[in-house]
Order: structure tokens, then sequence, then C-alpha cells
């Protein structure tokens, strides 16, 4: 069994991973980044659809201690940014050790350091150990792709995909597709289906927020205002701009799009085109949820009907994180987020040198300020 000593040890090098290392090489303190995939980034490098574009202004989505080029647009798309990515771990000298599948993680209160085992799967099958002062778990809320388990599914007869194999709607064309799942990449997929020719439906079973990437300037009055003033003012401009919905499907949440995030972790949706697809009748919504499947027929929870050649899942991820990390019943709920805590430490900072990064739904703006916080930490303490 082979053994490895560094000062921090980072599990996960998707961009909270990258930031976290930028943020320790910039102070000089030795660390080791395992990582499960064959790359970095994976997420943006293998697992995601060729239109995508960051929804946030490029100065909301930096990495620490390195900006964006100038001659970047302000929505930076997914090649782009990638780029990036290979420019900032190039920067930094960043070489993480990939292929390592972490199985547990363990703080030895007798030499008080934290016992990372992690099988080698890129070559030995070899179990490796990892030994180091504080722990970093930049593994993110999109760990495990998730398909949730519905009667018959596997009888389908069309194809059956999870939005981390989805590249592009190009094969789909004159096909009727539909997607589960109403978050921003439901509606996104949902859009390149329709404008590549596919008969799109999307389920929406629950009430969401429509912004346009205009309003999210607004975000910036809650250093001003109360956050139920800038909710007023966020759900006023939406009526403005996309109207009552309610015809076509779609229900408003009662409480804001600030409230719904705080409280409940759902995101507004950052319309980039497909709310005018919806209305045009070029995607349908069908209100309910999927009930059982036979062949292709679908039936909903409605009791309604529907033939489809292929269904795609955006349903999100499930984070496995809390399955190895041992001892630990402080920091990480059951599905691997952290447990609230005071807002001081915006939820990254955990015992015996255990931080979190990446996992305060915050997205690129908080693991930027999750690293930075926790290198100066770790800085303080050697």
């Amino acid at each position: 069994m082979q053994e490895h000593n560094k000062v921090v040890i980072i599990v996960g090098a998707g961009t909270s991973g990258l930031a976290m290392a930028g943020c320790l090489s910039r102070l000089a303190i030795p660390y080791i980044i395992l990582e499960r995939e064959d790359c970095f980034a994976s997420l943006w490098k293998k697992y995601s659809y060729d239109r995508l574009h960051l929804h946030l202004r490029k100065q909301f989505c930096e990495l620490p201690h390195m900006s964006f080029p100038t001659s970047y647009p302000t929505y930076v798309p997914k090649n782009q940014f990638i780029q990036y990515l290979e420019d900032y771990v190039s920067h930094f000298s960043i070489r993480p050790m990939y292929k390592r599948n972490v199985e547990s993680a363990q703080y030895d209160q007798v030499s008080k350091i934290w016992i990372v085992k992690a099988k080698n799967v890129g070559g030995s099958g070899e179990m490796e150990e990892y030994f180091g002062g504080f722990l970093v778990l930049a593994t993110g809320e999109t760990t495990d792709p998730y398909i949730p388990e519905i009667e018959g599914l596997s009888s389908f007869n069309g194809e059956v995909l999870h939005s981390t194999k989805y590249k592009s709607g190009k094969e789909l064309e004159n096909k009727k597709v539909l997607v589960v799942g109403a978050g921003n990449s439901g509606m996104e997929i949902s859009l390149d289906l329709a404008n590549h020719g596919a008969k799109t439906s999307i389920i929406v079973r629950s009430p969401v927020h429509f912004l346009s990437k205009g309003m999210l300037y607004f975000f910036v009055l809650l250093k001003l205002f109360p956050s139920s003033v800038v909710d007023s003012l966020l759900v006023l401009l939406s009526k403005l701009v996309f109207g009552n919905l309610a015809g076509y499907g779609i229900e408003r949440p009662q409480k804001g799009p600030i409230y719904m995030k705080a409280k409940y972790g759902k995101y507004p949706i950052i319309d980039v085109g497909t709310c005018r697809k919806i209305k045009s009748g070029e995607i349908q919504v069908l209100p309910a949820e999927i009930g059982s499947i036979s062949g292709g027929q679908v039936e909903l929870k409605n009791g309604k009907s529907y033939q489809f050649d292929a269904i795609i899942f955006c349903t999100g991820f499930k984070s496995s994180t809390n399955l190895w990390i041992k001892g630990d019943d402080y920091l990480l709920k059951d599905d691997g987020i952290p447990k609230p805590s005071s807002p001081d430490l915006w939820e990254w900072k955990g015992k015996n040198g255990l931080y979190c990064v990446g996992l305060s739904g915050r997205g690129f703006n908080g693991s930027k300020m999750d690293a930075q916080n926790i290198a100066n930490d770790i800085k303080s303490f050697l």
C-alpha cells in the first residue's frame, strides 16, 4: 500500500477543488488533490451540453486570484470557460492525482491527522493511503447523477439519458422528447431540443420563478435593502417581462426567488429563450409527475398518456461524500450537504481541520470565498 504525506488533502478537482488548490499554492501551503475522474473539471469537460454558457456575468464566475481575459464575452461559453480552467491549472501548477476513488476518510485522534484511503482505479487497483493535517471536501453538489425510480422505466423502448450524457439536440430532430426536471438545465436543454426541431415536452411539477439575465443585477440591492423588498421588485419585473404563465402550465411561487433559494435551495430559472418557445407552443409543459412507463408510452399521475421517442432526465445529483467520511456527525447532513451553521462561517468549517468548499449553494463566487477563507484559516494554524 502506497503512502503519501501532505499538509492538506483536497478531494475533488472540479472548479471548487481548483480554486482551493490555487489559494493554497499562493500561500505556499503543500497539498495533494485527489480526483476520481481522468481529468479536472469533468462536469464541464465531459458531462455538459454543447450550448452551455455561464448564466452570470464573468466577473462573478472567476476563480481566486485570476481574472478572465478581457477578450472573453460577458457570458462565457463552455469552450472558453474550459480554456480558462486550463490556464488556471497551468498558472498555479495544479497536478491532481487522477483515477483515485476515495473510499474512506477518518481523523486519527492520537496522531492528529486525517487518513484518507483511495483506490487507484486507473491502473494497479491498489489501495493508497494519504495523510494530512487538514482535509478539504471539494466534491461539490453534483457528485453522482440521479434518475428517480419509475415503474416500467426499464421497458422504455426509446433513448433514456441523464442530462450529463446530453450534448445536442441534433440527433433528435423530429423526435418526440420528454424532459424531466424543470431547473435551469432542463429548461435550457428543452430550448436546445426545440431549436433542433425536436417535438419537446417538459414536466414542470412545482411553481418556478423566471428571471432574465438582466434582472440578476438587482441582487446587488441586497446590500442596501431587505431581501423581501428586493424579492418584491424581482417578482414585479418578472410579471412585466414574462407575463402570467399559468395558462401554459407554469405557476409562480407565492414567495420571491431569494426566499425560495434561501429556504428551499430552489434556484430561479434564468431564461435564455425557453419562455418564448413555451408561449409559441414549440415546448409543451406537462404539469404532472410520471406515474408509469410501458414501451414508448408514458402515463402521468393525472391520468394522461403520451408517446415519446426519448426521455432526458434533468433530475440533478446526489452527493455521496457522507458515505465515505467517517466520524462526521457535525458538518454534513445525510444528503452530503453541510448543516446550517453561523453566517460568519458560511458553512465551510468543521472540526479537526475538516473543511467544505463549494457546498454552500452560492455558485462560483461562494466557492471563491470558501477557498480564500479556508486557505487563510489553514495558514493561521501553520
